[in-house]
């Protein structure tokens, strides 16, 4: 089916106490995004967002409007890069593009497409548009999301998506580096990729425990000096200031060299940015540069309030997961740990065998998750209808 692309602004004001994406007019938020509609009417629309987007272009969403599913993507105001991303002010933006998509495009029925990063993103959002608590961010600094109006989607669909920038992070990080100011001299015993390692894959159960707990330390320690530098700018009279940092080892996952661990159809040897050895201190691994407060959003294991899990538990509305059998992002326990977590919200699950993170050079399979996509939306009444009952 023919679709139209056509690409709009999504424009609001913000009052910050300091700025914290490049250029723009301060005190406005300005989200690009893409309407792709098919020519068949429809009053629902998919509405994906991702913390740093940057997939209007990708296989799923274009598939979805060929099948005469009308769709929005949308992009944060992060667009490309997360140094400083704020997982509240997501949030603000996702909820700025579904009142924009009801009061304006005039949707009456709007279903969150939570696609990798933005699974984890949906959730916080329709967690805290059913019943807001975020008043403030982790950093300390005022984000009142219960008097934001957030209106709450009608289904979440989660597509290949992951636990949550926190919880990701902290399976993928690398815990051989035991001081952050020597980030290359590692503990070879934690060294996954260290020839020299007396453990290698496949790994002993009591191996993968220790090095698990390993990684939640590492997290736990960035946290806590990231704590007491924002404590200190604060006693020097600088409460709005920041500090950036480097991450060093981040893509450490077991889970990339030994395949017996939550075995799937993933190609061994090799995560969804390449070679995780290359990958692991390359400049796009996740968190390689982050601020103190985009830490604590994002990334932090006990402080970010965008916790996929947590989230999950208190969402209502139906949902639908969709996993794909060879990612090579995010393995079988990701769909099964947020399912599990998701204890008030009527499930559907799918798996599409062979399926890579993005079905890049699989439209076959791209397809298969449309068709698993467009009969569950079938099945998702009006969130006020469901209220009403």
């Amino acid at each position: 089916m023919k679709y139209e692309r056509t690409p709009y602004l999504v424009i609001f004001d913000e009052t910050a106490a300091f700025k914290d994406t490049y250029s723009g007019q301060v005190g406005k938020v300005v989200l690009e995004a893409h309407l792709l509609k098919p020519e068949t009417p429809s009053d629902t629309v998919v509405l994906f967002m991702h913390p740093i987007g940057g997939g209007a272009w990708l296989p799923l969403p274009s598939a979805l409007a060929k099948t005469g599913t009308h769709v929005i993507y949308c992009n944060s105001r992060y667009r490309g890069i997360d140094n400083a991303l704020i997982m509240e002010k997501c949030a603000l933006d996702l909820g700025a593009a579904v009142r924009d998509a009801k009061e304006r495009l005039g949707y009456k029925k709007v279903i969150l497409g939570g696609w990798s990063g933005g699974g984890a993103l949906s959730l916080f959002y329709q967690a805290e548009a059913e019943n807001p608590t975020v008043t403030h961010t982790p950093a300390g600094d005022p984000l009142d999301l219960t008097a934001a109006g957030l209106i709450p989607a009608d289904g979440v669909a989660l597509l290949a998506a992951h636990l949550s920038r926190n919880l990701t992070l902290t399976e993928w990080i690398d815990p051989s580096i035991t001081d952050e100011s020597r980030p290359f001299e590692r503990d070879p015993e934690l060294n996954i990729y260290d020839p020299a390692n007396p453990n290698q894959a496949p790994y002993d159960p009591a191996y993968v425990e220790r090095y698990r707990n390993a990684q939640i330390a590492r997290n736990r320690r960035i946290t806590a000096w990231v704590k007491e530098r924002l404590a200190a700018l604060r006693v020097a009279g600088k409460e709005k200031h920041e500090e950036g940092f480097v991450v060093h080892g981040t893509m450490a996952d077991p889970r990339f060299l030994d395949e017996t661990l939550e075995p799937s159809d993933r190609p061994p040897h090799w995560c969804f940015l390449g070679d995780p050895e290359v990958v692991n201190d390359g400049p796009v691994g996740l968190a390689r540069f982050s601020t103190l407060r985009s830490w604590l959003s994002q990334w932090s294991y006990d402080d970010s309030n965008a916790h996929g899990l947590r989230c999950a538990a208190r969402i209502t509305v139906p949902l639908l997961v969709i996993e794909n059998s060879a990612d090579d992002a995010c393995t079988p326990s990701h769909a099964g740990r947020l399912r599990e977590a998701a204890v008030n919200a009527p499930q559907t699950h799918h798996v599409v065998k062979g399926a890579n993170h993005y079905y890049f050079g699989q439209p076959e399979m791209a397809a298969e998750a449309c068709e698993a996509l467009n009969a569950w939306i079938a099945t998702v009444p009006h969130r006020e209808a469901m209220l009403a009952l």
